[in-house]
This record gives structure tokens, C-alpha cells and sequence, in this order.
């Protein structure tokens, strides 16, 4: 468990005392992750407001030239990035316009558009881990049905379907026969197909590990009776302890997309190597903080805290 005694508390406290802090989801309201993330940051005397990045905007009215609700006309200290949701071409391309432009502006932003960027797109998440040296199952992204079959007719089946933006094992099909594979329109023409890794035993299991760029902050295992484990889609959350091994690599992969913070899945290969499947940078965590004493809102905000200290640093050196 994370403990901290109150003295350090109060330092925290009132070093971040004074930092405005944009929180931005998709919906203000009911959301537990925001709410846990807001308190954490104001237990530490932050001023935190919760908005969106729809209601953002750009005008050229402004000296910064950026509009962010609560804030009246001036920028943030700092952005955490809770959520994008979905929206067309036009809408994400707003939305992750206005973090880089927060960024260009010396706004701190966790995790910045960069990071947001390679995440939300598997094919260049395997790409990096790739580059990087880090184990993933074999993964073929192309465009068309037409080299999709033949990719499948050329492989080892089955293999795994994933939509290049899905997440939560939302639209994940299993690919036992080349007529599996979903028609274009169904997958908007881009097969990211994914070697099938099978279980040890007769349960399916796989691994969930929060890390920020300082350290593992907590992990879990998902338990299924199929190969779709993610707690939204039925799978069971157990205590687990991250091997060395595991946190080295969940940290390799967060650096390998240069991210701030994310959710690193692993699977473990027949022969008992890791892969890593994917990595989240806006993970939800509330499966796992049911089955772990860390606080996880608490250190993530921690050392989201520290970052934007640092980055205060560097720019008073700078000015």
C-alpha cells in the first residue's frame, strides 16, 4: 500500500497549492474516475475545474488564442487528460488540436495529444513497441478485405480482429476461418489482425498494470472462461503483484509511446515470455481498485503533481 505521513501530506499540499488545474472528460457528471482524480488533486490544494474539450475553443480574441471554460481567458498551469470520446474526423481533430496547442503553449498536459495519438491507434502502439524491442504478439495492420483474406489464408489461425480505435474488447472477433473476417464496411476497410495466443489452461488470463513514468503504480489479473477478459466485458479482477520483469516492461512501453501515464495488457506466449497486447493512455481502473488497497487516483495524481512541479521548474530556469 502507498502510505504517507502527514507531514508529507501538508508538503504536497501546499506545494501544489495555487496550481490551476483543467480536468477535462467527456461527461461532467456521474463520472468516478473524475471524481476520485478532482479530490485527489484538491486534497493537495490544487484548483481543479472539470470540463471538456468541447467546450473549448479557439479565438483569435484572446492573447493565448485558446478558450478554456473556468478559466477567464487565461491558460491552465497544467491539463489532465481524462477521456476523448468519440466524434467525427472533424470533432477529435478539434479536440486534439487544442492539446497541442496547450502544449505549444507551455501548458504541462497528461498524457499530451502525442501520446493520446499513438495510443488510440493500435497499429502505431505495435509499430513503437516494436521499434522499442518490446514483445507483442505478430500483428498485420493493412487496408482492404482483399489482402485481409490473404493474409489470413497465408497465417496460422485464429487470429484476433481488433477495430484500430476500439477499446474495452468492444468489436474484438476471433478469426477461425477466412470467412470470419468482417466485411469492409463493418471494419471501415483497415484489418489490424493480431496472432491468437492461447490460454495455459482452461481459464483465460491476462494482466492490467497502471504505470505512470515514475513507477507501477498498481496491477491486476482478468479471469475469463473465453479469450475476451476485459472487466467490461465480463472478466474477473484478482489481486496481483507485478513480477520485476512485467514492471520493467510496462515501463519500457509507456516510455516506447511517450506517454506520462497508461494501462500496459500482457499475456504470457506458450513458452512463458510476456507479450504486451496493447497500452490504454486514458485507462479506466475502477475493476482493479477493487482489488487493491493502493489508492490508484491518489498516486497517479501524485506523480502527476510532481511532473507539473518539474515543468514549472524548467521554465522559470528558461524565462
Amino acid at each position: 500500500m502507498l502510505q504517507r505521513s502527514s507531514t508529507q501530506a501538508s508538503a504536497e499540499a501546499a506545494s501544489a497549492g495555487g496550481l490551476r488545474i483543467a480536468l477535462f472528460l467527456e461527461e461532467e457528471s456521474g463520472n468516478w474516475h473524475v471524481r476520485r482524480l478532482a479530490e485527489a488533486m484538491r486534497r493537495r490544494g490544487a484548483s481543479v475545474v472539470v470540463t471538456s474539450l468541447p467546450r473549448c475553443a479557439f479565438d483569435t480574441a484572446l492573447a493565448n488564442g485558446i478558450d478554456i471554460p473556468g478559466f477567464d481567458g487565461q491558460l491552465p498551469d497544467a491539463v489532465f487528460v481524462r477521456s476523448i470520446s468519440a466524434g467525427t474526423l472533424e470533432q477529435i481533430t478539434f479536440r486534439l488540436g487544442i492539446l497541442h496547442a496547450l502544449r505549444s503553449s507551455g501548458v504541462r498536459v497528461w498524457n499530451d495529444a502525442r501520446a493520446i495519438e499513438r495510443c488510440v491507434d493500435k497499429s502505431m502502439t505495435t509499430f513503437l513497441l516494436h521499434q522499442a524491442g518490446i514483445p507483442t504478439p505478430r500483428t498485420r495492420t493493412i487496408e482492404g478485405h482483399e489482402p485481409a483474406v490473404q493474409h489470413a489464408r497465408t497465417t496460422k489461425l485464429p487470429l484476433i480482429f481488433k477495430p484500430l480505435f476500439g477499446s474495452q474488447g468492444k468489436g474484438l472477433l476471433r478469426i477461425d476461418a477466412v470467412s470470419d473476417l468482417p466485411e469492409p464496411e463493418a471494419a471501415d476497410n483497415i484489418y489490424h489482425l493480431q496472432d491468437y495466443v492461447p490460454p495455459a489452461g482452461a481459464t483465460f488470463e491476462d494482466w492490467r498494470v497502471i504505470v505512470t513514468r515514475d513507477r507501477v503504480v498498481a496491477a491486476m489479473a482478468r479471469r475469463a472462461g473465453n479469450w475476451i477478459t476485459n472487466v467490461h466485458q465480463g472478466g474477473t479482477p484478482a489481486p496481483f503483484e507485478t513480477p520485476p520483469e512485467m514492471a520493467a516492461l510496462a515501463k519500457a512501453s509507456i516510455a516506447a509511446v511517450d506517454a506520462d501515464y497508461g494501462g500496459v495488457d500482457f499475456i504470457r506466449a506458450p513458452d512463458g515470455g510476456l507479450l504486451v497486447l496493447e497500452v490504454n493512455s486514458n485507462p479506466s481502473w475502477r475493476g482493479l481498485q477493487s482489488v487493491t488497497d493502493i489508492d490508484i487516483a491518489d498516486a497517479v495524481v501524485e506523480d502527476f503533481l510532481s511532473a507539473v512541479r518539474a515543468h514549472q521548474g524548467v521554465r522559470s530556469c528558461q524565462a
